[in-house]
């Protein structure tokens, strides 16, 4: 078997409708579809801008609140200008839980929470730099 590319990542959350509140206003990320599985699940799909890969929301209320643990699991997305996305997240009443750091090889980076604990990392690359 090979696998050919990346689709989607699932997370499960507790509050649907704030999780999808933060990802739509905060991020600007955009609900492609909402519905039920077979099991019961509530899903929704995220599209990330420039990026054919989605993010599933999962929320199953029968299993409990989500307990995410710390450092477990983050999603990183680029910004143009980090500075302008401080700025903006101040705006808004989001907290930086850490950063804005610089790493070797030029860029910037912060991390934020989503709901449920999830850590969000906002990075702003140098012009042709591939990694972090």
């Amino acid at each position: 078997m090979r696998v050919k590319k990346l689709l989607h990542t699932r997370m499960r959350v507790s509050d649907m409708d704030q999780t999808i509140r933060f990802y739509t206003e905060v991020l600007g990320l955009q609900v492609l579809d909402r519905k039920t599985s077979p099991r019961g699940s509530h899903l929704a799909f995220l599209a990330v801008p420039n990026s054919e890969e989605l993010i599933e929301l999962c929320s199953f209320p029968p299993s409990g609140p989500v307990k995410v643990q710390e450092d477990l699991v983050h999603l990183a997305f680029e910004v143009e200008n980090l500075d302008e996305a401080m700025a903006q997240l101040a705006a808004q009443g989001v907290r930086i839980t850490d950063g804005p750091t610089r790493s070797a090889s030029g860029s910037r980076f912060l991390f934020i929470d989503a709901p449920d604990g999830y850590e969000v990392e906002l990075i702003e690359r140098p012009p042709g730099t591939a990694l972090v």
